[in-house]
Order: structure tokens, then C-alpha cells, then sequence
């Protein structure tokens, strides 16, 4: 017990620092291709026992999982209560489309590409690839959805998408978990199917309930004027923590219910301000600097384990298997080959996938295919981290030449009102 209390005060200490550092030349480092996940990764990577030995976490570590679990739900439940669908009215299409069309294609392409290219796995493991990295992460591609040079419309799609794929790709993750835990222990089919159906069920009914009688709570309170500035914000956050805390103890899945409770809200609670929202996000954007930071200290005892296969499959995850389904979600769009790459390109993946992946290590650690989950999802992600943010400037740089050639009336240049986006909120 005490060297674990050691090892998680080194831990903090070391975390305390960089976080300090970073933002001593936070604004320096904004719009350059270095961004904070690749710093977190990379320090982390660096006190590892692969490098300077300081900090020995393995993935297995109830600790780590709580970190990664919250940094997921502030991030989920604001995430779903900054979207406004009302201003969407006139840009519905594209996010839906790659929301309700793109976000299965992904999963399915990436489950195929894994039973092919993986024998050793089984196809609920292989499925489990393909959900675990289905979610693009929102913090990462904030030099795109932030940039100017970037059409609003083009802009606030990628938003919008990033901002909810997360949440969409739960159920899939929370159904192909119970069915690779079910083949593993050989579980009868109605007993894992009752199991998927109260996780996703019972999920869902939690976040309908806190979010609609929550945010009608906090909005009766904001309009008699109850509630002093500092509990706006702390009050909102604890609806994400309980939403979490109740469906998980009812058996259902504790992550949907976050989800769908931020989009609750946003239907009771019209005056929850955008700096009420911004507090719970920067909250979960704190977690999860910790969550890259730890999955450097993890990642580098994997690095031995990448092998061609791997390394091909994550380039194929961040390209064709994202890219196909994107393109077949936007037919009919009218949109320019162009931004349809642009699109497909920019779905790094980040938050999401690594607190998949680590509730899959802690909660299904008798899969014959983890460990081929653990190297696959890491390089993947560890990818995105870099090629990502190198890419992101340039890319932006020749995209806005080939837009500012199209004629005004172009589907990408046509006037949207934008939904905020994470760390670039107004706060009030």
C-alpha cells in the first residue's frame, strides 16, 4: 500500500509539472503542429520504466481506470450539451450522415480488416478493434475545427461529429465486449443478450432521466437567481458524474448515460450558459492530459509487440477504413473531392479509444486476443497522436487554396452557425 502511495505521488508530481510547464508556453505552442496530447505521450513514454524507469503503471490498475473513466464522462456529457440542434437546422445533413452512416461503415470496415489481417483473434475481438477505434477525438482535431481558413460549414461538421461519434460507438463497444466476455466463458447467448440490452437499456433511460429533470433543475435555479456563479458550474458537472454513478449501479452502462444525459440537458436547460459547460470540459480536458500522459507509460512497453500487421492496420484504420465509409456517407452531397479527403483524413483518434481499451483490459482480462487488442489500438492511437498533429497545418494551409478557388455558391461555403467547440468556448 505505501509503495503504491509512492508511486502515485511521483506519478502526480510529475504530471503537476508538465501540466505547469505546458502552460507557461501554451499559447506559443497553439496553431503549431505540437500539440499537448503528443507532449503528455511523450513525457510519459519518457519516465517510463522503458525509459528514464521514474513511474511503473501497468494497464491493469483500478486507479488508471478511474482517471480514464472520468476524463471520458465530463468529456462525453459536455461534449453532447454544447451541441445546438437548432442552430444545426441548416447543417443537419453532413454531421447525420456521418453520424448514422459513416460511424457503422468505420466499425464494420474496421472489425473485417482485423479478422483478415489477425488469425490469432476471434471475430467479437476483432469487432471490438474496429468500435474501440471508431471515435474520432475532439481535442485533437482542434486546429481544424478552430481554423478560419477551414469553411464554417466544413468546420462545425467535423465538430459536431467528433463531439458525438464517442458516444455513438458505446453501444457497439458495450455489446461486443459482453459477446467477447460470453464466447471466452461460454456464456449462453439470452444470457449475454439480456446483459448487452440492460447495459445500453438502462444507459439510456439514467441519462434521459438526470439530464431532462437536471437541467430543468439548474434552469428553474438559474432563473430565481439560487445559484451563486462558481456552483453553476459545479452543479452542472456533478449531473455528469451522476449519471455515470447511477446507471453503472443499476447495471447499466455508466458512459451512454453521460452521453445521452448532455443531450437531455440541452433540451430542460436553456439558460446553462456556454462557461457553465466549458467548466465541466476542461475538467474532463485536465483527466484527460492524464489519460494520454499514463497511456505514454503504458505504450512503451509495447512498442517491442508492433509488427508490420500492426503498423499496416493502424495506416489502413487512419486512412481507407476511415476514409470509404466517410466517402460513402457524403454521396449526394455535392461536396468537392477534395473536402471529402479533408474529411476522411481528419478522425484522429485519442480519448475515447484508450479508455475503451483499457476498460476492455480491466473488465474482459481473460480474452484470448487482449494482447493483440492492447498493441493494435496503441499503435493506432499513437499514430494519430503525431501524424495528426504534424499534418494538420499544411493540410489546412492547401485545402483553404482549393476552397478559396471555388465559386461562392460552392456547398462548402454556404453560411452556417457554428456550435462551440471544446477549449476554444467563450467562457464568461
Amino acid at each position: 500500500m505505501i509503495e503504491m502511495l509512492s508511486l502515485l505521488l511521483i506519478g502526480l508530481t510529475v504530471f503537476a509539472i508538465a501540466i505547469f510547464v505546458y502552460s507557461l508556453v501554451s499559447h506559443r505552442l497553439e496553431g503549431s503542429m505540437v500539440t499537448a496530447p503528443m507532449i503528455f505521450v511523450v513525457i510519459g513514454m519518457l519516465v517510463s520504466p522503458d525509459g528514464l524507469d521514474i513511474i511503473s503503471l501497468g494497464p491493469a490498475n483500478s486507479l488508471i481506470l478511474v482517471f480514464a473513466e472520468i476524463a471520458l464522462v465530463l468529456i462525453l456529457f459536455s461534449d453532447a450539451a454544447r451541441i445546438n440542434f437548432t442552430a444545426l437546422k441548416g447543417n443537419r445533413s453532413i454531421p447525420a450522415r456521418l453520424l448514422v452512416i459513416g460511424l457503422p461503415l468505420t466499425i464494420f470496415a474496421g472489425s473485417v480488416t482485423a479478422i483478415l489481417m489477425f488469425t490469432n483473434i476471434a471475430l467479437p475481438e476483432a469487432a471490438l478493434i474496429g468500435a474501440i477505434l471508431a471515435p474520432t477525438d475532439a481535442g485533437l482535431g482542434q486546429a481544424i475545427v478552430n481554423s478560419p481558413k477551414v469553411p464554417a460549414k466544413i468546420r462545425q461538421a467535423l465538430n459536431v461529429e467528433s463531439g458525438l461519434n464517442d458516444g455513438g460507438a458505446i453501444p457497439f463497444f458495450a455489446f461486443f465486449l459482453v459477446l467477447a466476455e460470453a464466447e471466452e466463458y461460454h456464456i449462453p447467448a439470452v444470457a449475454w443478450l439480456t446483459f448487452a440490452a440492460e447495459q445500453i437499456g438502462v444507459g439510456i433511460l439514467v441519462g434521459v432521466l438526470v439530464g431532462l429533470v437536471g437541467g430543468y433543475l439548474v434552469n428553474k435555479a438559474l432563473g430565481k437567481g439560487l445559484m451563486t456563479g462558481r456552483f453553476q458550474w459545479i452543479g452542472f458537472l456533478s449531473l455528469a458524474i451522476m449519471s455515470f454513478v447511477v446507471a453503472d449501479a443499476l447495471g447499466g452502462s455508466g458512459f451512454i448515460a453521460a452521453f445521452v444525459g448532455g443531450i437531455a440537458t440541452t433540451i430542460t436547460g436553456k439558460q446553462v450558459s456556454e462557461s457553465i459547460i466549458e467548466f465541466t470540459s476542461t475538467g474532463g480536458e485536465l483527466f484527460s492530459l492524464a489519460v494520454f500522459f499514463i497511456f505514454g507509460v503504458i505504450v512503451a512497453s509495447l512498442i517491442n509487440g508492433i509488427t508490420w500487421f500492426v503498423f499496416l492496420y493502424a495506416i489502413f484504420s487512419l486512412t481507407v477504413i476511415r476514409m470509404i465509409p466517410v466517402a460513402i456517407s457524403l454521396v449526394k452531397t455535392r461536396l468537392q473531392p477534395e473536402s471529402v479527403l479533408f474529411m476522411g483524413w481528419f478522425g484522429p483518434r485519442g480519448l475515447a479509444s484508450v479508455v475503451l481499451l483499457l476498460i476492455t483490459i480491466n473488465e474482459a482480462p481473460g480474452i484470448p486476443g487482449l494482447p493483440t487488442i492492447m498493441v493494435v489500438v496503441s499503435t493506432t492511437v499513437l499514430l494519430s497522436i503525431f501524424v495528426h498533429g504534424i499534418s494538420a497545418n499544411p493540410a489546412i494551409d492547401r485545402y483553404a487554396k482549393i476552397m478559396a478557388a471555388l465559386p461562392p455558391d460552392a456547398p462548402e461555403l454556404r453560411e452556417v452557425v457554428e456550435s462551440p467547440t471544446r477549449l476554444h468556448a467563450k467562457v464568461e
